[in-house]
């Protein structure tokens, strides 16, 4: 499931730390997250569909080791994604 080009353009500017930084782990993470919750709604719907499902575990853990660097990296900045975003951990 992809981003409409829209909302990939909306979430990169409210993330980026500075004008056209697409690759930072907070941009990164934001689109992860995006593309997690419309795969997530997929899912509730079709729920054989396991070619998805795997894509999403994929797509958490890939996550999930962007949130683990930037954690070792600078707490503070981890902290305040994990806020805006509202995930656990």
């Amino acid at each position: 499931m992809s981003i409409p080009t829209e909302r990939r353009t909306a979430l990169i500017t409210d993330y980026a730390n500075k004008v056209g930084d697409t690759g930072s782990p907070e941009v990164q993470v934001a689109l992860l997250s995006e593309r997690i919750g419309t795969l997530t709604e997929h899912l509730k719907t079709h729920a054989k569909d396991f070619h998805s499902r795997r894509g999403l575990l994929v797509l958490v853990g890939r996550r999930r080791r962007l949130l683990d660097y930037l954690k070792s990296k600078d707490q503070s900045r981890y902290e305040t994604l994990i806020g805006r975003l509202s995930l656990r951990r």
